[in-house]
């Protein structure tokens, strides 16, 4: 089984072909083809090729959907100030279809 290891938002993923995984926000349209060339690691069976032997490899996914991850909640706490505060946000993600790990 071949999978793949590529940077994208600053995080690392290990995808094989076929996988569905959420990764930060991209600037692209739902059904569009996505190129990501950052591939750190390529393994096929017991051959690996890591850094300067990786070369040119590409993973290839589809934009599956854009949405909005679930809520983290950050509470905000002083004691014996009597302050307390309650800060949340929800992150942009989008949602990729691994089509192709180029080697």
């Amino acid at each position: 089984m071949s999978y793949a290891i590529f940077k994208t938002g600053g995080k690392q993923y290990r995808v094989s072909q076929g996988d569905l995984i959420d990764v930060d926000k991209l600037e692209q349209a739902e059904g569009a083809h996505a190129v990501f060339s950052e591939v750190l690691m390529v393994a096929d069976g017991s051959n690996i090729r890591t850094g300067t032997e990786v070369g040119s490899a590409t993973v290839e996914a589809e934009v599956v959907s854009q949405f909005k991850g679930e809520k983290v909640l950050a509470y905000q706490y002083r004691r014996r100030k009597g302050y307390h505060r309650t800060v949340g946000h929800r992150r942009r993600l989008t949602r990729l279809k691994i089509t192709g790990i180029k080697a």
